[in-house]
């Protein structure tokens, strides 16, 4: 086990960043120079492009193109540097420093073309997540394929939520087909249905896969804004607590969970990787990642899986980091149900389905 000072970081350093995107073998591998302005598209301006999320989109150009459903379309030449926009949403949280918040989500799409497979990547994330290694991607690996973009998104001016701090409360993701390592992948991204909750308010932002033309992957993660002025009504009576379903497996998930998954998915949120940055938004120890969660999920699942299906969870309680906790899974005439809850008290980190 890493000794428990590891993760500990100053508030400089989670300013600076976390953790690194990349392994120097990765990083040589997709390094080469660039001149986009990168403050229209938020990369970090690294010279020699040396994180994952910095390569470029083939042939693709940085500007504008016609209105989509209202939203105005913004083409960027190659996917953000998830640490750059880290930085700034950590910085938009200094007194003095951050902006104001939008009062509904911005009018605006962002899409990136030509977005390639890192064999070497996606070998990293199947084992971080428990899946095996082979040449079709998980459904949860485009979601991270994508996420830069829809982090782009968050960390906009005027975006009415702030990305710091912010909870992820739902995913559901639709595979049309496979995708194979071998096949680039266009992306688009927009925010949409910003709605009040009993303790702020929440929004759904939509990540859309699409292989010549045609979309194969779709995903829609909901978040929450956690506000002091709740405009949803009185909390609901949730009553007392159902009985857990019996576990089929035990995960020992340690504090690498959170630095491995930070890594290999470019999502940096210091609550999943340092006790300081955990203890500055509420949480007593950092938390396991929603989405690694969810992965690990699938990836008990996936022999079992179909070619075309929806999976659906609804993030519950945090998994802090360590712990252990207990799989569930049982079959329905539709699929799958599952669920993963604390193997201590029984309390819902994750409940899903698979359709």
């Amino acid at each position: 086990m890493a000794n428990d000072h590891e993760d500990e970081l100053s508030l400089h350093d989670l300013i600076e960043g976390p953790t690194r995107d990349l392994t120097a073998a990765r990083a040589a591998a997709h390094s080469r120079p660039t001149s986009v302005d990168h403050e229209v598209d938020g990369t970090s301006g690294d010279p020699q492009g040396s994180q994952l999320h910095d390569r470029r989109g083939e042939g693709v150009g940085v500007g504008e193109e016609a209105e989509s459903e209202g939203r105005r379309r913004v083409v960027l030449e190659r996917l953000p540097a998830s640490g750059a926009l880290y930085r700034r949403a950590l910085l938009g949280v200094v007194p003095g420093v951050g902006g104001r918040r939008g009062a509904d989500v911005p009018g605006l799409e962002l899409g990136v073309s030509g977005v390639a497979v890192d064999q070497r990547h996606l070998a990293d994330y199947d084992r971080v997540c428990g899946f095996r290694l082979t040449d079709r991607l998980p459904a949860t690996y485009l979601h991270v394929l994508g996420f830069p973009l829809s982090l782009r998104l968050m960390t906009s001016p005027g975006f009415p939520i702030p990305l710091t701090g912010v909870v992820h409360v739902a995913n559901r993701i639709t595979v049309h087909r496979p995708v194979e390592v071998g096949e680039s992948v266009d992306f688009h991204t927009y925010a949409e249905n910003l709605r009040p909750h009993e303790r702020g308010r929440q929004l759904d932002v939509v990540l859309v896969g699409l292989i010549g033309g045609e979309e194969v992957w779709r995903g829609v993660s909901t978040y929450l804004g956690k506000e002091r002025t709740a405009g949803g009504g009185p909390r609901r009576d949730r009553g007392d607590r159902p009985a857990p379903p019996a576990a089929s497996a035990r995960w020992r998930v340690t504090p690498r969970v959170g630095t491995d998954y930070a890594r290999v998915s470019g999502d940096h949120n210091p609550i999943h990787t340092s006790k300081l940055g955990a203890r500055l938004f509420g949480f007593p120890r950092p938390i396991a990642h929603g989405m690694w969660s969810k992965a690990r999920c699938l990836a008990a699942l996936a022999p079992r899986l179909p070619e075309a299906y929806t999976v659906d969870v609804s993030f519950k309680l945090p998994v802090p980091l360590p712990s252990t906790v207990a799989f569930s899974a049982s079959p329905t005439g539709e699929g799958w149900d599952f669920a993963l809850h604390s193997a201590r008290d029984g309390r819902p980190h994750l409940v899903g389905s698979v359709r």
